[in-house]
């Protein structure tokens, strides 16, 4: 995990703390979907404060809703850039800020473009447009906005579906980025999830015995597996099929937000939940998989911020 937040640590009304702005923006809740979420008016930009430190390989995930501009106006729109920061401490200014990144458009229409940006030598590098309009967004709805960033290629993903492929996003030498950045549209985002890319799941399964994975998303306090967690479980139900006499166990990891014993048992459902999910979608042979949970027990961080909290809520597959 490089960067995790999902604004439980602010509160309501307050500025985020990992955040910085050129205008505002504010923690709210909302009768829509549960939890904390940042919520941008359509004349600003917000950007992670700190430079992130990003590696050759990671995903970047996060939830968004399309809200109204104003009441009775409709949707707006808005922008996300993962760019590299010219102004390291603050504000980055222009139609194409930074040293050069990646971007993608919502128009206030709901249909998306894309387009990368780059100085110097990298300049005619510049790629351009649009994603197919069946992925337009819609006002109020909640859209799961993936990326996946390999060196110079980034693939961007809408819910389950792939809307973006560039292998030469990044040419080397060009651009790092070390920002992510929301601005001009009215949206709330939450559940921002930046983390190291994800590892040969066959060689951790078959060769090291045992697979962890965060690709796995459930609502608090819930067993149900989340649409978003498709990408995921199709991998590990592709390595499982190929290996037919394997058997596995599934295991269930919570933190240690509530009561020792109600978690013990939300890991064990959530555990359940993932086998049914791979039997039942992916034809996995259930007679294979065994489930268990364990709660709060085993924790791999410790349990006093959000992103450690985040690295503790996990399941395992390990190789009996």
């Amino acid at each position: 995990m490089i960067f995790y937040e999902d604004f439980s640590q602010d509160a309501v009304g307050d500025f985020p703390a990992l955040w910085n702005t050129n205008g505002t923006a504010e923690v709210v809740t909302t009768n829509l979907y549960s939890g904390n979420w940042m919520r941008l008016n359509s004349e600003c930009c917000v950007w992670t404060d700190k430079l992130l430190n990003l590696p050759d390989n990671y995903t970047i995930e996060f939830d968004a809703v399309p809200i109204e501009r104003e009441t009775g106006k409709g949707m707006y729109g808005w922008k996300m850039r993962l760019m590299q920061a010219r102004n390291v401490t603050s504000w980055d200014a222009g139609t194409a800020p930074g040293k050069g990144g990646f971007c993608l458009t919502t128009y206030y229409y709901g249909k998306l473009s894309y387009n990368t940006w780059l100085y110097g030598e990298c300049d005619k590098q510049n790629l351009s447009g649009f994603v197919e309009e069946q992925y337009q967004q819609k006002l109020n709805k909640k859209i799961h906005m993936a990326m996946w960033i390999q060196k110079t290629r980034i693939r961007v993903y809408q819910d389950q579906d792939k809307i973006v492929d560039l292998p030469r996003a990044f040419p080397a030498g060009c651009v790092k980025p070390d920002r992510l950045r929301f601005e001009y549209g009215a949206l709330m985002v939450s559940n921002i999830r930046i983390a190291v890319g994800a590892p040969d799941m066959r060689n951790k399964l078959m060769t090291e015995g045992k697979l962890v994975t965060y690709g796995i998303y459930f609502d608090v306090n819930k067993d149900v597996v989340k649409p978003e967690s498709y990408g995921t479980l199709k991998e590990i139900a592709a390595i499982l099929n190929e290996v037919p006499d394997v058997k596995v166990k599934i295991v269930g990891h919570t933190d240690s937000d509530g009561a020792d014993a109600s978690n013990l048992d939300l890991s064990k459902r959530r555990a359940a939940s993932v086998k049914n999910e791979l039997v039942k979608s992916f034809n996995v042979n259930g007679d294979r998989l065994v489930t268990d949970g364990l709660g709060e027990s085993q924790p791999v961080a410790p349990n006093d911020t959000p992103a450690n909290k985040a690295l503790n809520r996990r399941v395992e597959f390990i190789k009996m």
